[in-house]
């Protein structure tokens, strides 16, 4: 087991709980393209991915199209579904013992910059982290460059001390483009056999777990 000193944390699914304001936005938004969902687990796909991916792999909409379908999304996300959101259960206390142990914890989301600031503030968490790194509509449009401009912005070169941790194959992808170990955290939106697929580093369970994992 490396001896890691920064951990970059993905936002939804791996600190908060965010898919109920996540799936229903997503419903909003293909409701104005006519596309009616009724079971809300079948938009869970769209936890954690860029939103114009998710629109355009499972409901075949075109790159246009799902540019304005994440404009109509983020009307209601903004709005509502951005407090329709929780942290996980002892989330705080992983980053207070994560601090306390030396390392340096970094967010490197796929959501929009500025609602990833709000929601870290929303929930008390902000002052935990050194920095925050989110998506920009001009730029940083995927996870790979989201991490790449983490560690730009914060001069790191040095891809044997960070480990991306994250639910979804999106993070383990990016990070391995990249050069980083990667965490799948299965109490997310993820499963075994995506992480796997994707060349997890390692894959937990439980929050417990990851703490065992990089903090013992």
């Amino acid at each position: 087991m490396k001896h890691y000193t920064h951990l970059f944390l993905d936002l939804d699914g791996t600190l908060s709980d965010s898919a109920p304001g996540i799936v229903r936005s997503a419903q909003y938004a293909l409701e104005a393209f006519g596309i009616h969902v009724d079971n809300l687990d079948d938009l869970l796909c769209f936890v954690g991915p860029p939103l114009e991916e998710s629109f355009q792999e499972f409901y075949h909409l075109t790159p246009s199209q799902a540019d304005e379908a994440v404009k109509v999304y983020r009307r209601r996300y903004e709005k509502i579904g951005v407090y329709e959101n929780a942290l996980y259960p002892g989330i705080p206390q992983f980053l207070d013992k994560a601090r306390q142990a030396g390392k340096v914890l970094m967010v490197a989301t796929s959501k929009p910059q500025r609602m990833a600031d709000l929601v870290l503030s929303h929930f008390g968490i902000a002052d935990r982290f050194a920095f925050v790194g989110g998506r920009e509509d001009s730029s940083r449009r995927t996870k790979e460059e989201v991490i790449r401009y983490v560690m730009k912005e914060n001069g790191l070169t040095r891809t044997e001390d960070i480990v991306m941790i994250g639910d979804r194959k999106h993070d383990v992808l990016g990070a391995k483009a990249v050069g980083l170990d990667s965490v799948g955290v299965l109490y997310g939106y993820g499963s075994r056999d995506e992480f796997q697929a994707a060349g997890a580093t390692y894959i937990v369970d439980t929050l417990k777990e990851l703490e065992e994992l990089l903090l013992a």
